[in-house]
């Protein structure tokens, strides 16, 4: 029977191109290494390599055999690694539940050192409502949440703040409003709003509907495509329209009350009920230094 050192020396003679390139890779004897493929042989009563020159040439039933020899040993990395995730108490999946205006690219680059870092985990990646992201965490589906923060202490879960973001009032370049050099509150309640709604139907406490006439929509990148088309103004984060402003699809109203914009706090959720493994911890870490500033991760 073949051992699963005889496949890592057989691999690794494929990829060092000799018996004592391997042997000095793998700190053996040459005579060790040479020896281990030769027996491997015997076992599987297949020959490997010709040896008819002075560099080893893989036979075509050595061909055939590499790819699974080496997804074998890939196997077994793997089977040690949650043998010892399994001792160490390493997360086998964790689930971030993520305000869906709060996604980008910036974001999955602070995330993408822990799938190097922690290969036996999986993760998954929810994007949702701020009040849906918070009850995924609340029912223990979601070990983590990032959300737009309320102010109100969670009695069942950890919190901590993560930085601001900031929202402007806009519309369509050709909407009435676009025309006006200050905007009043009297004035947005004269046209059509399109406000952000959970699948609850609750609204964020900072951008509620105000119009006799709304229109919701339950994710914010639709809110900006609604307001570019004209349907009618909105609340939206500043780090979705930055595109939009430049290309002149969406303007920033001068509302009166908020001249700069409105400024809420981006906070983290952490479930109570889940305790803190290696990699929830290593990723708190991670979102604490790099924060949240305004409109994007740094």
């Amino acid at each position: 029977m073949y051992s699963f050192e005889q496949l890592k020396i057989f691999v690794a003679v494929c990829e060092h191109g000799s018996f004592s390139a391997a042997a000095r890779k793998l700190k053996r004897a040459q005579s060790g290494v040479s020896q281990a493929v030769a027996n491997l042989e015997i076992a599987i009563d297949q020959t490997l390599f010709s040896r008819d020159k002075n560099i080893p040439q893989l036979t075509e039933n050595g061909k055939a055999l590499l790819p699974i020899a080496r997804s074998i040993l890939n196997q077994q990395k793997y089977f040690d690694q949650k043998v010892d995730s399994l001792s160490k108490d390493y997360e086998h999946e964790l689930t971030i539940a993520v305000d869906e205006s709060l996604m980008d690219k910036s974001f999955l680059k602070i995330l993408a050192p822990l799938a190097a870092k922690f290969p036996i985990t999986n993760f998954e990646l929810i994007c949702a409502s701020t009040f849906d992201v918070e009850r995924l965490v609340r029912e223990q589906k979601a070990q983590m949440g990032i959300v737009y923060a309320d102010g109100e202490l969670k009695v069942d879960m950890d919190f901590f703040v993560l930085g601001q973001a900031r929202f402007l009032t806009v519309v369509a370049p050709e909407h009435e409003l676009a025309s006006l050099p200050i905007v009043k509150d009297s004035d947005l309640k004269s046209y059509c709003q399109c406000v952000h709604r959970s699948s609850e139907k609750k609204e964020l406490w900072f951008t509620y509907g105000i119009s006799s006439n709304i229109w919701y929509a339950n994710d914010h990148k639709t809110l900006v495509d609604m307001v570019s088309e004209g349907i009618g103004w909105s609340n939206l984060p500043e780090m979705l329209l930055k595109q939009s402003i430049q290309h002149n699809e969406v303007v920033v109203l001068p509302v009166a009350h908020e001249k700069s914009g409105w400024v809420t706090t981006v906070g983290c959720l952490v479930s109570r009920s889940h305790s803190n493994g290696p990699v929830l911890s290593e990723l708190i870490e991670l979102l604490q230094k790099h924060q949240f500033i305004d409109d994007h991760w740094e």
